[in-house]
């Protein structure tokens, strides 16, 4: 399925959880998806980094709509698993996701993605990896 990065926008528009977080799809080249969303003291945990939650949720959509970028016609995508690694905490003025996908399929496709920190000062700080697998739906 084709999609520009008004379409792929849309998803995130679409998807109130990732409406509430301030999840905005930033830029769509080559395959790879780009997000970012800003931190807000909400997304905080207790010791003051980014919580683990927001970081997980964060890579789950971006790698899920990297997917539904490149399914074939008429098809949804779904999660099926995915997994998280966090390499440090989180903090910043954003945190920003690139995903992609590493081998597309007919009913599954594999996707991975990236988590930066980034600094006001642009400083770029990775803090996370995480891969999926992605269930393409019939709809």
């Amino acid at each position: 399925m084709k999609m520009d990065l008004d379409a792929l926008r849309g998803i995130f528009r679409n998807a109130p959880f990732m409406v509430d977080l301030g999840v905005e799809a930033v830029s769509w080249d080559a395959g790879r998806l780009r997000t970012r969303i800003a931190v807000q003291p909400r997304h905080l945990q207790h010791t003051g980094v980014v919580h683990a939650g927001v970081t997980a949720a964060l890579a789950d959509h971006t790698m899920g709509t990297a997917a539904q970028a490149q399914a074939p016609e008429g098809c949804g995508v779904m999660t099926a698993e995915f997994k998280t690694s966090l390499l440090r905490g989180a903090s910043g003025a954003y945190l920003e996701c690139e995903a992609w996908v590493v081998k597309p399929g007919q009913n599954i496709s594999f996707t991975e993605a990236e988590i930066h920190a980034v600094a006001g000062d642009g400083q770029r700080t990775l803090v996370a990896r995480a891969s999926g697998t992605m269930a393409l739906v019939r709809r």
